[in-house]
């Protein structure tokens, strides 16, 4: 742990508290909330994670026109030897680790779609529950509340 923070230090610098509680929250299998404005260095912080614990990563940049299943996946109804059938291709949230950026932007559904798979460790679309990768974690960021195009958590 100690290698970690230590690689994390030098890859955001002046954020020691920050990254001594990301690390934690990580290590607990839990998720984070930063408040603040953009250009802190968080999307930084979760690649520098990803790298040095060889996880998988993805971001979403949340906007009022995000829908639920721009997260969690969705059927495509695609033809196979002249049949057609549903096929599900998972969304961004099937990674190790997600950033989740400026989550206060989208609107509640879809905000509620994360936090369901950030409690339940997994997604369910069209009535079929999967799993999601271990470890999941979540650092989502949101903008002050006084921001304009933001929505309450």
């Amino acid at each position: 742990m100690a290698r970690l923070v230590g690689e994390l230090r030098r890859v955001i610098l002046g954020k020691e508290e920050m990254i001594d509680e990301v690390t934690a929250a990580l290590l607990a299998r839990g998720h984070v909330l930063l408040e603040g404005l953009p250009g802190l260095g968080k999307t930084e912080l979760v690649k520098a994670l990803s790298r040095l614990l060889t996880l998988d990563f993805r971001r979403i940049q949340f906007t009022p026109d995000l829908l639920p299943t721009d997260i969690t996946g969705s059927h495509i109804l695609q033809e196979r030897d002249g049949k057609r059938e549903f096929t599900f291709h998972p969304g961004p949230v099937f990674t190790n680790l997600l950033l989740a950026d400026e989550i206060n932007r989208a609107s509640p559904k879809t905000q509620s779609a994360l936090l369901e798979a950030m409690q339940e460790h997994r997604v369910t679309t069209f009535g079929q529950t999967r799993a999601l990768p271990d470890p999941f974690f979540v650092l989502a960021t949101q903008n002050p509340i006084e921001l304009e195009g933001t929505y309450p958590l």
